[in-house]
């Protein structure tokens, strides 16, 4: 097969030779290598690769990816990092509109029975970067299935390895993860990566936020064992009494269905509280496996289970060792249309966090993610809503240790197809009803669900976000109430849509909806909880008038509380050629035109993780109902 830029042009060619979604689950070859968290079979790829800029793809390198293609004139760039922020393209910020709008005529493909009147293969805006990285593999992956993962590329990327095509992907901040295996050499690898900022992707990623490209998140090869655990898939469930639980796991194998796995589930002092053995096939099932008087997690106490899997080959030679903390919780609707978390009301302290560094944009660290869960914990904060993207691997294993509700959501927003002028006009809406565009939006659901469907903390999974609604969304919810039972749905912009109340959402969802009609919908029978998605939107010296929601807690049990937009403003750090100083910018800046301006400045800290005052006010508040 060969790659074809066409398929920028495709709603329905959204992955090529891509492997399937699987569980984050990490997996060490002993256990010397999971006590120092550093596994052989990971070769991480960061660090400076050759880079060629294009400003269109006409004018691309097309022939980049042979061996004998002569990139001495390339430049250099770090991986991760963003395009823009290394200075190759302009910095713009927008909030509903798309990137092109008033300079291209563009229409979603099939959205009026046509296509696109310019494609994103022609389109003089749609950047081009073409990454170079030349290596070696590691003596530790020899002999094996080598995979290759990138954790996050916008917006659409091919993929080459020594003259050969790859694979195809899109979908900016899920894990792309193709096959090496045919292709791959002990010496002197060429890997080949050409990211263009735009293709039909970039309808459903019209989110609130600066629009990037590149390679913005790490990227890794995969040593896979001869046999290797594949997917992990945990359904620990709670008893009606909330004081037993029961355990359920199903393991998928690949490469050779020989030899045994280990199995034990252990309580925080390492005793073991179930032990199996099993013989490998490729799918390995426990089920109703029954824990007497477990410990629930919740936000005041997050215990965790250690599940410890061993997989050994028909001699007993340990192959692989995959480690696991899991909790059991139970959340759920009561009759009285309350929401409850382990039988006890769920109240929601929550904010809206895009994952964002003043420096590097959405290539955030571990340093990031840790700074801001303390922030969590010294602000009453128990709840985030991952916006409007999912987030990096880690991030969810910090919510599970540190008790923080997740509401997990899916990398969809088509804003700009729906609303115009500030007005709702779904003409054009995508995805909308449209056959042409379901079977992309569900893969980004099954991209969500199976990456991070083992967090304890996940309690909502979010179909998007401002995407109005229509049969594709509700095939949505449909995919994840068939898939997980033990988790409640989100969508919010179902109240466009009445018709469809009934087939999206667990919970009644209206951003911004002030106090008294959030009173109104509580006083008048409500059929589902409400949550506010998005309410106090903090702009400026804001926040006030919190206390007339956070008053509604004591009032009204079917309110759950919501997330507060948002928790970091969206500002660079740049030199001041002027004053001579590090200052802090904003949409607008940057000559980005058109622009929402300061509008990316609506966090409950200062880009450079300073809190604002406002944070006084969400710690009291917040604090009334810990």
């Amino acid at each position: 097969m060969k790659a074809n830029i066409s398929w920028l042009d495709d709603p329905q060619i959204f992955r090529v030779n891509q492997v399937s979604a699987h569980s984050d689950h990490p997996y060490f070859k002993n256990y010397r290598e999971w006590q120092q968290n550093n596994s052989s079979f990971i070769q991480k790829l960061n660090g400076n690769w050759k880079f060629k800029f294009s400003k269109n793809p006409q004018s691309r390198p097309a022939d980049f990816f042979k061996p004998d293609f002569d990139s001495s004139k390339f430049d250099s760039i770090p991986v991760p990092s963003e395009i823009e922020l290394n200075g190759y393209a302009q910095n713009q910020y927008i909030n509903t509109l798309f990137p092109w709008e008033g300079k291209i005529y563009r229409r979603p493909a099939y959205s009026l029975d046509q296509k696109a009147s310019l494609s994103f293969s022609e389109g003089q805006d749609n950047t081009v970067g073409s990454y170079i990285k030349h290596f070696d593999l590691n003596p530790n992956l020899k002999y094996k299935e080598i995979h290759i993962m990138f954790e996050g590329v916008e917006r659409a990327m091919f993929v080459w390895l020594n003259g050969h095509f790859i694979g195809y992907a899109e979908d900016s901040f899920t894990p792309s993860e193709f096959d090496l295996t045919p292709y791959i050499q002990d010496k002197d690898n060429l890997l080949a990566v050409e990211v263009f900022k735009h293709s039909t992707a970039s309808f459903l990623e019209d989110q609130d936020m600066f629009r990037f490209s590149g390679i913005f998140r790490s990227v890794e090869l995969l040593g896979l064992p001869k046999t290797h655990l594949m997917d992990l898939d945990l359904k620990p469930e709670v008893t009606d009494n909330y004081q037993d639980g029961i355990f359920n796991a199903k393991l998928h194998f690949t490469g050779e269905k020989k030899g045994s796995l280990h199995l034990s589930v252990e309580d925080i002092n390492g005793k073991a509280l179930l032990e199996k053995k099993e013989p490998i096939q490729s799918t390995v099932k426990i089920k109703n496996e029954v824990l007497k008087d477990v410990h629930l997690w919740n936000n005041h106490d997050p215990y965790l289970y250690q599940l410890i899997t061993e997989i050994y080959d028909e001699q007993g030679k340990l192959l692989e060792v995959i480690p696991y903390q899991f909790g059991f919780r139970r959340i759920e609707i009561n009759s009285d249309k309350v929401v409850l978390l382990n039988g006890e009301r769920l109240i929601i302290n929550g904010v809206n966090r895009h994952e964002w560094d003043m420096k590097r944009g959405r290539a955030i660290t571990l340093s990031d993610m840790k700074q801001d869960i303390e922030t969590f914990k010294e602000s009453n904060i128990n709840a985030v809503r991952t916006c409007h993207y999912p987030n990096q691997i880690p991030w969810y294993y910090m919510c599970d240790q540190n008790g923080i509700y997740v509401m997990a959501e899916n990398n969809l927003e088509s804003h700009g197809t729906w609303q115009k002028m500030g007005q709702v006009e779904p003409s054009d809406n995508v995805p909308g009803s449209l056959p042409e565009w379901r079977e992309v939006v569900i893969d980004r659901a099954r991209s969500n669900y199976e990456t991070f469907k083992n967090h304890t903390s996940i309690l909502f999974w979010s179909l998007g976000n401002e995407s109005y609604a229509g049969e594709n969304i509700a095939a949505m919810n449909e995919f994840y109430k068939s898939h997980d039972d033990s988790r409640l749905v989100h969508y919010e912009g179902v109240v466009h849509r009445p018709d469809l109340k009934n087939r999206i959402s667990d919970l009644e969802s209206w951003m911004y909806l002030p106090p008294k009609d959030v009173e109104k919908y509580l006083k008048d029978n409500p059929q589902k909880p409400f949550l506010e998605c998005e309410y106090m939107h903090d702009m400026g010296n804001s926040d006030g008038g919190m206390g007339s929601y956070i008053k509604l807690l004591d009032q009204y049990p079917q309110y759950l509380g919501g997330f507060i937009w948002d928790f970091i403003d969206q500002a660079l750090l740049v030199h001041d050629p002027v004053s001579g100083q590090e200052v802090l910018r904003y949409g607008g800046d940057f000559d980005d035109r058109h622009s929402d301006y300061e509008f990316s400045g609506d966090g409950l800290m200062f880009a450079d993780r300073t809190p604002k005052p406002a944070m006084q006010e969400v710690k009291y508040y917040y604090g009334l109902h810990k």
